[in-house]
């Protein structure tokens, strides 16, 4: 009978759910690869854009579109993902949700002076060795602190 049940009463939370992430990134004039990160817009730790897939939209072309939303950046983003981690989102019900994030590089091309959430976040460009200390999940600080361009 346990097993029934449990077949009868799923727990979604569990299981990771994908999301896409974009590594903006850029050269400087002496070839010197910068990382952008941006605040969260609750607890202001230091991320990468990211969400959940969008209906007709390619992997890179959802993680692209937040970096526009959440970071105003603008850019030509790579079709193989750079890598991937792992986080525990906290849902509005209060439950853990497991979350795999697909990583893909976004080639800056503009940075935009207004974006729909830059009241309620910051950005800052660093080395991708400095964005990798700043950041708290130890796979993306690992996919950063590798991260050439």
């Amino acid at each position: 009978m346990g097993k029934k049940r449990d077949r009868l009463r799923p727990e979604p939370d569990r299981e990771p759910r994908t999301q896409y992430a974009a590594l903006p990134w850029r050269k400087r004039d002496d070839g010197a690869v910068e990382v952008l990160l941006i605040t969260s817009r609750e607890t202001k730790r230091w991320v990468i854009p990211k969400g959940w897939p969008m209906k007709d939209k390619l992997p890179e072309d959802a993680a692209a579109q937040e970096a526009y939303e959440e970071a105003g950046i603008v850019g030509k983003p790579g079709h193989k993902s750079v890598g991937v981690y792992h986080y525990d989102k906290r849902l509005r019900s209060g439950r853990l949700q497991h979350v795999r994030v697909m990583v893909f590089p976004l080639e800056v091309r503009e940075a935009r002076d207004i974006w729909p959430e830059m009241t309620e976040r910051d950005r800052l460009w660093s080395s991708p060795a400095e964005a990798a200390s700043l950041v708290a999940e130890p796979e993306l600080r690992t996919l950063l602190a590798t991260f050439q361009g």
